[in-house]
């Protein structure tokens, strides 16, 4: 029996041009700007040092800047510039900027497993900040009531086995009865290593590899948790 999901964002409830083409550019237009005006701010000043860290350098600001800037441009999942990125975030969907996408199909699948008593949560290498910001600034509305947990690269990276089993224990469920929705093959075999149910959402494929060793669904209406527990 699935007591829990856990979700993906990018490619999953959520379309990858949103976040590649809308929230990524942003964060990289306005990123100089915000860690110029607000370095003196606590909570930046200290990402600013765990990015530092991460650069194995001591940056000063400018160059540290450029350091985010060419972190965003590689699409590197460095958890100080997650959490950056989520407060530049904030800014714009408070603003109206913009709203956060989630598909038709994973708000209606959501809503429906949230009724059957099935626990929702969401792992995503943006930080559960930004996490909050989209469900919570969704273009169905305020979706967090929805989810019971959230987790980031602070739990350990997505394609790595043990991050899966410390969310396991954080959920206080055994791995088999928890089902993982991800558009990444190789998360999806770390979590299937570490005894999870696994779905791989190939929404803009247009091949499917019948090999992978994961069922497969072309969105979240198809797929059916009462047969992949069934199958476990």
């Amino acid at each position: 029996m699935i007591k829990a999901i856990v979700t993906d964002i990018e490619g999953t409830t959520s379309s990858l041009s949103f976040v590649k083409d809308v929230l990524f550019p942003y964060a990289r237009e306005h990123i100089a700007d915000f860690v110029r005006q607000h370095k003196q701010q606590a909570e930046v000043a200290r990402l600013l040092d765990e990015a530092r860290q991460e650069a194995g350098r001591k940056l000063a600001l400018e160059a540290l800047i450029d350091q985010l800037i060419s972190w965003i441009d590689q699409d590197r999942k460095v958890t100080p510039l997650k959490s950056l990125q989520g407060l530049i975030w904030q800014a714009g969907y408070r603003q109206g900027d913009y709203q956060g996408h989630v598909y038709e199909d994973a708000y209606n699948a959501l809503l429906r497993w949230r009724r059957q008593g099935i626990a929702l949560y969401v792992y995503s290498s943006g930080s559960v900040y930004a996490q909050k910001l989209l469900f919570g600034h969704s273009d169905h509305g305020d979706l967090t009531p929805m989810f019971e947990g959230y987790f980031d690269t602070h739990i350990g990276a997505k394609k790595e086995m043990q991050s899966y089993r410390r969310i396991a224990e954080h959920i206080n469920m055994p791995p088999r009865q928890l089902l993982f929705l991800s558009d990444s093959k190789e998360e999806l075999d770390a979590a299937r290593e570490a005894g999870f149910q696994t779905c791989w959402l190939v929404r803009e494929q247009v091949e499917i590899d019948r090999d992978a060793g994961h069922l497969q669904a072309r969105s979240f209406a198809e797929i059916d948790v009462a047969a992949i527990a069934s199958n476990a």
